[in-house]
C-alpha cells in the first residue's frame, strides 16, 4: 500500500469536513454528553463534543463514515480539545488519555473498513490549540503575565499525541494554530511521544490567520514558517477564519513561500449575520476547484460549516487534477519575531542591539533593579527605531534572579509588537536562562552561546535542545583549554564545533552561527594587539570552509581599553566593521544609534585608528592615547535619546499618537496640558482619547494593526484612564454626582478568550462614572446569573468575538429568564449584529436586550435605561425595531395574479353613494406651542437648516445632561464640530418654543377642508361652494 507521501506527489488528496457542525446535526442534550458514564458529573458536560468518543461513540462512527463514503482520504479523530488544559473546563482532565486513544481507534476502524489497496484511507489526530495561549497575558494591566506556560502545555499535548498514536493514529494534524508558540509546545510534544512510543508518524500543521495576514498572536506567515522550520513537517496550510473565496490571498503568499505540501480546508464562506455558514456545496467547490487550477495545494477539506456534501463535491474536481510541486528549501539563516529576517549577503549586515545587556549598560541594570521596565522596553525599542534588527538581551548579573528576569522581560517585549517585530538573541552564560528563555517566543530566536568549554557532551545536549525549541546558535571559540584568542585556536575550535553540530546534534549549517572571540585591543599589552587581524582572518576562514556558517562577534569588546571615551570607541567599532564585514562578518551586537561611520572619520583620525585595529605598527597604541587627550572634547556622545519636538504638535496628535503606538512615555504631561485645553478630564476621554481608540479600532479593522498591537493600545488607554481617575472624581464631586449612576456587569461569555473589546468598553463605562465589575473571559452562564443576582446589577454587557459565542449568548439569556431576571442585556462584539440579536438572542428573554455597534454607544444606553423618562419609550423603539428585524426574515406567502382577482373587493360605482360630512368647507381648530411640541419633525428642521437630518437624534437627549455629551462624542473628531453646532440650534429652537408655550401663544391654528370631489382623467377636481379647483 502506498504512503501518504508517494499519495502526495501524484494527486491532491481530500480531508474531512467539520465535526463540530455535524455534531449539532444530532441536537444532542445534557444527557447525551453524560451518557451512563458520567450521570453524576458537577459540572455542565454539553459542548464537550470529544467527550462523545466515550459516551456516543456509534454517532462519532457514523459521522467519520459519512465522509468517508463521501470521498475522504484522511479522516481527523474527534480529538481537537481532548488535552488537559481545554478538558479543565469540565474537570474531566483525568479522562484525556482514554478520550484520545478511543477517538483514534473510532476513526482507524472506520478507515480500515473503507480501505482499499487502490485508495487507502488515512487516520489524521487532530490536535487543537487549547483555550489559552502562551504568548499573551489574559490581564492588560499585566502584559508580563501568562496562565500557561511551554512546559505545562508540552505535557499536556504529550499525553494527548501519546494516546492518539497508541490508538492507531497514521498522521498528526496541529490546526487551528493562533499562537506559534502553542505550535512549538506541539511539536515538541509530539517529537517526545514518538520516541516514547518508537513510532515515527507525518505532522501536518495548519495555521489560521485573521484578516491582517497575521496569525491572532500578531505573526506573518513568513515568520510562522520560519519557527516551526525545525521540525520535520509534511504539510503547512491554513484552516478556519475564512470562507473559500477570502482565504484564496493567503494561500497564494503561503504556496509561494512554503518547501512543503499545502493543505486548505476553509470554512463554508463567512457566518452570516445570524452566525450560520452559507456556502452550498456547489459554490464551495467551485472555489476550491481556483485553488486546483492555480496549482496551490495538495489537501483539500473543510472547517466550520462543511458537510459530507461539501466533501463528495471534491472527488470531481480533483480527479485528474495536478498537486502542487514544494518549492526548494531556503538554506539561508531564517530569523524572526513577528516578522522575518533572512540573513545573506544581500542584506548586507545584520546589526544586533546591545543595550539591553545588564552586563553591558549600567542605566539598563539599573532600571531591571528597579523594576522600572517601562523605560527598560523604551531602551528596546529605541534600539529597533535606530535600525537594530535583533535585540540581545542578558540579564547575568549576580544581585538578579536571571532566570526569572530574563522569562518576565521577554514577556513584556512580546506584548511590544514594535519591539517584537525583531527577533530576539537570549544572551546569557547560564543554560537555565536560555532554556526559560527560548520557551516564551513564539519566534525563532538566537542562542548566545554554548561552546565546548564543558566537554562534548554537555554541547551536544545544549545543542540538541536548541534544535528541538527551534532557535538558532552563536558558539563561541571556546573549548576545554579555553578560550581560543590566536588565529589557529579559533579556526580549530570552529572546525571541532561545525564537525559535531552537523554529525551529531543533527543542526542546519545555516543555524549555526560563529564567534571567533572579539578580544579587547590596544591595551598595552603586546600579545593583544593582533586580536582584530586574528578576528578578521578567523571571519574570513569561516566563511570558506564552514559552508553555511555564520559569523558574529560583540563589537564592544573591542575598544574597551579606552571606556569613557565615547568618540574613540565608536571610531574603532567604525572601522573594525568596515574590514569585518569586507571579509564576511555576518552580524556584530553593538549600538545600532552609533553616530559615527568609516566615511565620518578624518584621514588623519582614521589613520591612526586603522594602524591599532590592522595593528600596523608597534607604537599604533601610544599615538592613539595622545590623540584621544588632545580631543577629549569630542569625546562625550548623546546616546540615541534624541527625542524630537513633540510640543510642535497639537496635544490631541500627541495622545492619538500614544494610543496607537501603545506608548505611555509622556502620557501624565500631556494629559495635563489636554486638560486644560478641553476643559475637563471626561471631555478628554470622551474626544481626543476616544478619538485615538477609534483609529486603533480603524486601522485593525484595515488589517493594519494586530492583535498584541491593539492590546498594548487598550493597555496604553487603560493608563491614561487611570491618570485622570481622580480628576473625573472631582469634577463628578463638584457636579453633584458623588455616587455611582448605576452598577455594570461585563463579561466575554463561555469558550471565547477575547477580552480587547470588552476592557474598552468597561474603561469607558467607569469613565462615565458607572461601577464595572467585570466577570474576565470564558464566563459561564451560571455565573453571569449568580452575579447578576449577588450583585443586583443595573446592567449585563455580554461580549463575544467568535461564531460559537452567539449561541452562548442567547443560553446566557436563556439562563436569565429561568432566574427571573429582567436586568437589560447590551450585546457586542465583532460577530454581534442588531439582527441576530433581534432574531436569536431577545426572544430567549422577556428582559430588554440591546445590540451595541461599539464601545461608546454603552454609556448612551446605559443612561437612556435609566432615566425614567426615557427608558420605557426606549425599550418600546428597540422592540419594535427588533420585531421589523424579525418579520423581515419571515417568508411571505405569495398567490397567484388569477387568486387575487378572484378575491379581489368589487364595487359597483353606479349605484355607490359616497357618505356626506354634516358640515362642509374650511374648518380650523386652534392648537397652543404645548398641543403639537411631541409631534415636531426635527430631522426636517436641521435639513431645512443644511445642518443635516441625521444630528436630529439630538431631540431624543431629553432631560439627561450627561447622554447630550455622550452623544456629542459619539461623532467622529472631524465631524463634532457641526454636531456642537446642532445642538446649539436645537436648543435655541427649543428656547424660543419655551417663550411662546410661556406666554400662552395661540397663533397655530389646524387648518382643513372637506369638499366634493370627482375624478376626470388625471385630474381630481375639488367642487368648492364659490368655484372649483382643478389638482393634477
Amino acid at each position: 500500500m502506498q504512503t501518504l507521501k508517494q499519495l502526495l506527489d501524484q494527486r491532491i488528496l481530500i480531508l474531512d469536513g467539520a465535526m463540530g457542525t455535524m455534531i449539532q446535526r444530532y441536537g444532542l442534550n445534557e444527557q447525551d454528553f453524560r451518557g451512563s458514564l458520567f450521570p453524576d458529573s458537577a459540572v455542565e458536560l454539553k459542548g464537550n463534543n470529544d467527550l462523545l468518543c466515550l459516551t456516543a461513540p456509534h454517532l462519532i462512527d457514523e459521522i467519520h463514515r459519512a465522509y468517508l463514503e463521501a470521498g475522504a482520504d484522511i479522516i481527523e479523530t474527534n480529538s481537537f480539545n481532548a488535552n488537559a488544559i481545554s478538558m479543565a473546563d469540565y474537570r474531566l482532565e483525568s479522562q484525556v488519555k482514554e478520550i484520545n486513544r478511543a477517538a483514534a481507534r473510532i476513526a482507524r476502524k472506520a478507515a480500515d473498513d473503507y480501505s482499499t489497496p487502490d485508495k487507502p484511507r488515512f487516520v489524521a489526530g487532530s490536535i487543537g490549540p487549547t483555550n489559552k495561549s502562551c504568548s499573551m497575558s489574559p490581564d492588560m494591566e499585566n502584559p508580563a503575565l501568562r496562565n500557561l506556560d511551554f512546559d505545562t502545555l508540552a505535557t499536556a499535548y504529550r499525553e494527548q499525541i501519546t494516546a492518539l498514536i497508541e490508538g492507531g493514529v497514521d498522521l498528526l494534524l496541529i490546526e487551528t494554530i493562533f499562537d506559534t508558540l502553542n505550535a512549538k509546545a506541539a511539536l515538541f510534544a509530539a517529537q517526545e511521544s514518538m520516541k516514547a512510543t518508537g513510532r515515527e508518524l507525518p505532522v501536518m500543521l495548519s495555521v489560521t490567520v485573521t484578516e491582517s495576514g497575521r496569525t491572532l498572536s500578531g505573526q506573518t506567515l513568513e515568520a510562522f514558517l520560519t519557527a516551526v522550520s525545525h521540525a520535520e513537517i509534511l504539510s503547512v496550510g491554513l484552516n478556519c477564519s475564512f470562507g473559500a473565496r477570502e482565504m484564496k490571498p493567503y494561500l497564494h503568499r503561503l504556496a509561494s513561500i512554503s518547501p512543503y505540501y499545502i493543505s486548505a480546508y476553509p470554512n463554508a464562506g463567512l457566518p452570516n449575520r445570524l452566525g450560520e455558514y452559507d456556502e452550498t456545496p456547489a459554490s464551495m467547490a467551485a472555489q476550491i476547484k481556483e485553488f486546483i487550477d492555480e496549482g496551490l495545494v495538495n489537501i483539500v477539506g473543510g472547517c466550520c460549516g462543511t458537510t459530507p456534501e461539501h466533501i463528495a463535491r471534491y472527488r470531481e474536481i480533483t480527479q485528474n487534477a495536478s498537486p502542487r510541486r514544494p518549492i526548494a528549501k531556503d538554506n539561508r539563516l531564517h530569523i524572526c519575531g513577528l516578522e522575518g529576517l533572512v540573513v545573506c549577503p544581500e542584506n548586507n549586515f545584520v546589526n544586533i542591539g546591545e543595550r539591553c545587556n545588564v552586563a553591558g549598560s549600567r542605566k539598563f541594570l539599573r532600571l531591571i533593579h528597579e523594576k522600572n521596565y517601562t523605560e527598560a522596553l523604551d531602551i528596546a525599542r529605541k534600539q529597533v527605531e535606530a535600525g537594530a534588527q535583533i535585540i540581545d538581551i542578558n540579564m547575568d548579573d549576580a544581585m538578579l534572579d536571571a532566570r526569572k528576569e530574563m522569562v518576565d522581560f521577554l514577556n513584556l517585549i512580546v506584548s511590544e509588537p514594535d519591539i517584537y517585530r525583531v527577533p530576539v538573541m537570549i544572551d546569557s552564560s547560564e543554560w537555565e536562562v536560555i532554556s526559560a528563555g527560548l520557551k516564551c517566543l513564539q519566534g525563532k530566536a538566537i542562542v548566545n552561546s554554548i561552546s565546548l568549554k564543558e566537554g562534548e557532551e554537555t554541547f551536544l545536549a545544549h545543542a540538541r535542545e536548541i534544535k528541538r525549541l527551534g532557535a538558532a546558535v552563536v558558539v563561541m571559540a571556546f573549548d576545554e583549554k579555553g578560550q581560543a584568542d590566536t588565529y589557529e585556536r579559533k579556526i580549530e575550535v570552529c572546525a571541532r564545533a561545525y564537525k559535531l553540530l552537523i554529525e551529531e546534534a543533527g543542526l542546519a549549517p545555516c543555524d549555526i552561527i560563529f564567534d571567533p572571540n572579539v578580544l579587547a585591543i590596544a591595551t598595552g599589552i603586546d600579545s593583544h594587539d593582533n586580536y582584530a587581524v586574528d578576528f578578521i582572518r578567523a571571519t574570513a576562514w569561516i566563511h570558506e570552509n564552514l559552508p553555511g556558517a555564520k559569523v558574529s562577534g560583540g563589537v564592544s569588546n573591542l575598544s574597551f581599553s579606552f571606556r569613557g571615551n565615547n568618540f574613540i570607541r565608536e571610531a574603532m567599532h567604525a572601522v573594525f566593521l568596515y574590514h569585518a564585514i569586507r571579509n564576511g562578518l555576518d552580524m556584530a551586537i553593538g549600538n545600532p544609534a552609533t553616530s559615527i561611520t568609516y566615511d565620518d572619520l578624518p584621514t588623519e583620525t582614521l589613520a591612526l585608528i586603522e594602524d591599532v585595529v590592522l595593528n600596523r605598527r608597534p607604537d599604533a597604541t601610544e599615538r592613539l592615547i595622545d590623540f584621544a587627550e588632545k580631543h577629549r572634547g569630542e569625546a562625550v556622545k548623546k546616546e540615541n535619546d534624541i527625542d524630537e519636538d513633540r510640543h510642535r504638535q497639537p496635544v490631541a496628535d500627541r495622545l492619538k499618537q500614544a494610543l496607537v503606538k501603545g506608548i505611555s512615555t509622556h502620557l501624565e504631561t500631556d494629559l495635563a496640558e489636554a486638560v486644560r485645553q478641553y476643559g475637563s478630564a471626561l471631555a478628554v476621554i470622551e474626544q481626543p482619547l476616544m478619538d485615538g481608540m477609534n483609529r486603533v479600532g480603524q486601522l485593525f479593522g484595515d488589517g493594519k494593526m494586530f492583535l498584541p498591537q491593539v492590546v498594548k493600545s487598550a493597555r496604553t488607554m487603560k493608563q491614561a484612564v487611570g491618570i485622570l481617575q481622580p480628576l473625573i472624581e472631582q469634577e463628578n464631586t463638584r457636579n453633584g454626582e458623588t455616587s455611582k449612576r448605576g452598577k455594570f456587569i461585563v463579561a466575554t461569555v463561555k469558550g471565547d478568550v477575547h477580552d480587547i473589546g470588552k476592557n474598552i468598553v468597561a474603561v469607558i463605562l467607569a469613565c462615565n462614572n458607572f461601577e464595572v465589575i467585570d466577570l474576565g473571559v470564558m464566563v459561564p452562564a451560571e455565573k453571569i446569573v449568580e452575579r447578576a443576582i449577588a450583585e443586583q446589577a443595573d446592567f449585563i454587557g455580554l461580549s463575544g468575538l467568535i461564531t460559537p459565542s452567539l449561541e452562548e449568548m442567547c443560553h446566557v439569556v436563556s439562563e436569565m429568564e429561568k432566574a427571573r431576571l429582567h436586568t437589560p442585556v447590551i450585546i457586542g462584539g465583532a460577530t454581534t449584529s442588531k439582527l441576530h440579536t433581534a432574531v436569536k438572542i431577545a426572544p430567549c428573554y422577556s428582559g430588554a436586550v440591546i445590540h451595541a455597534g461599539d464601545a461608546s454607544q454603552n454609556p448612551l444606553i446605559a443612561a437612556q435605561l435609566l432615566n425614567p423618562q426615557t427608558r420605557e419609550e426606549f425599550i418600546r423603539s428597540i422592540r419594535t425595531e427588533q420585531e421589523a428585524l424579525r418579520n423581515s426574515l419571515k417568508p411571505v406567502d405569495l398567490v397567484t395574479l388569477s387568486e387575487v382577482e378572484r378575491y379581489a373587493p368589487y364595487i359597483d360605482w353606479d349605484t355607490y353613494t359616497a357618505p356626506r360630512p354634516r358640515q362642509m368647507g374650511l374648518h380650523t381648530v386652534p392648537v397652543t406651542v404645548g398641543d403639537i411640541r411631541p409631534f415636531i419633525n426635527w430631522r426636517a428642521f436641521f435639513s431645512v437648516w443644511k445642518i443635516g437630518a441625521g444630528y436630529a437624534s439630538i431631540a431624543d437627549m431629553q432631560g439627561c445632561d450627561h447622554c447630550k455629551a455622550v452623544w456629542l462624542a459619539s461623532f467622529p473628531s472631524a465631524e463634532r464640530a457641526k454636531a456642537a453646532e446642532a445642538m446649539q440650534l436645537y436648543k435655541e429652537a427649543n428656547r424660543l418654543l419655551d417663550t411662546l408655550e410661556a406666554e400662552n401663544n395661540t397663533s397655530p391654528q389646524v387648518c382643513y377642508l372637506l369638499a366634493e370631489a370627482a375624478s376626470y382623467d388625471n385630474i381630481i377636481r375639488l367642487r368648492l361652494p364659490d368655484k372649483h379647483f382643478d389638482i393634477p
